[in-house]
């Protein structure tokens, strides 16, 4: 079996990331090793002990900024296993998890994406009992369940989904690696899935390597983020010709916090407390969800419309996001 280095990166979240790393001590098969991207000027102290290396590789910008796209880089190159797995700081990896994902990333596999499970408020603050994570963890009602089979094809790029994915070293350096000139949050890992998508390495949902994600205050559509988002919309639309992000960005518009000016983008108003009332995830919900919010923007009731309907909508919508700004 191949060696696995489970990769992550950081800011703050103190908690999450002690959880990460005690369910990485929990495999029933070892990493050869965690490396940490940390985006904060102070490494993390008083860990969790393992029974494996753990290490921690500073990655910041000058302006503070979240470099997320530099930091994935940063904890990839540095890796020395033969298969990465990344997860994100939120998410605990179930014991299961380094076993599936040795036993499918090969050089010629592509990148495999893993189960998601999502965990009420307070579900991972008494310790980890994973028995009681299978029973409450919810899948998020916008993602694919996961494939009968091992394995199932995702054939558009646009899925991909940066919380759990994992791949042979040899995929990676056939990758065109996540692009750094993406930075704070948004559009860099859809954009890394639109650069395997350009070079012809498949995408594949995966029954299995799963992880549990931790609740936490967030926001979606993620208004908290409004400048950074519409700057990487921008950057993806200078590389590949359209925008991404385009359902985030029609909902910003539905707020009025931003307009169409041409084919640009320009922000309003910056977000209030009633939008942050409206995008916040509540202790009840298991997960932020932007259909949600459109939906009452919309004025739009659970089960009115049905999902063939509301697909070619939020479609329409996304396109009409797309324009590549003007020269």
């Amino acid at each position: 079996m191949p060696d696995v280095s489970a990769l992550t990166i950081a800011r703050g979240r103190d908690a999450h990331l002690a959880n990460v790393i005690r369910g990485f001590e929990a495999q029933r098969v070892k990493p050869l090793e965690l490396l940490i991207g940390v985006m904060q000027d102070k490494p993390y102290e008083d860990l969790p002990a393992t029974s494996f290396p753990v290490r921690q590789i500073r990655v910041t910008r000058p302006d503070g900024a979240l470099p997320l796209a530099a930091a994935r880089n940063r904890v990839a190159n540095e890796a020395i296993g033969d298969v990465l797995v990344f997860v994100d700081v939120d998410c605990i990896p179930h014991p299961d998890l380094v076993s599936d994902v040795a036993q499918v990333c090969s050089p010629d596999r592509g990148v495999v994406m893993g189960e998601v499970a999502y965990l009420p408020a307070s579900a991972a603050k008494a310790g980890l009992d994973f028995e009681y994570f299978e029973r409450v963890g919810m899948r998020h009602s916008d993602r694919q369940a996961p494939p009968e089979r091992p394995l199932r094809a995702c054939n558009d790029y646009r899925c991909f989904w940066s919380l759990n994915f994992a791949m042979h070293r040899a995929v990676w350096s056939r990758s065109d690696k996540f692009h750094e000139g993406y930075y704070g949050y948004g559009g860099e890992d859809t954009d890394f899935a639109r650069g395997l998508d350009h070079r012809g390495i498949p995408i594949w949902w995966m029954r299995g390597a799963k992880v549990f994600h931790q609740h936490h205050d967030h926001c979606m559509p993620p208004i908290h983020h409004l400048a950074s988002v519409l700057r990487n919309a921008d950057i993806f639309a200078s590389r590949w010709g359209y925008r991404t992000m385009g359902h985030w960005l029609w909902a910003f518009e539905m707020m009025g916090l931003i307009e169409k000016d041409g084919s640009a983008l320009r922000i309003l108003r910056e977000p209030d407390a009633q939008d942050f009332a409206l995008c916040r995830q509540a202790d009840d919900m298991p997960y932020a969800n932007t259909r949600r919010v459109l939906d009452l923007l919309e004025g739009i009731a659970p089960g009115d419309r049905d999902e063939a309907a509301r697909r070619a909508e939020v479609a329409a919508a996304e396109a009409s996001f797309s324009t590549v700004v003007a020269e």
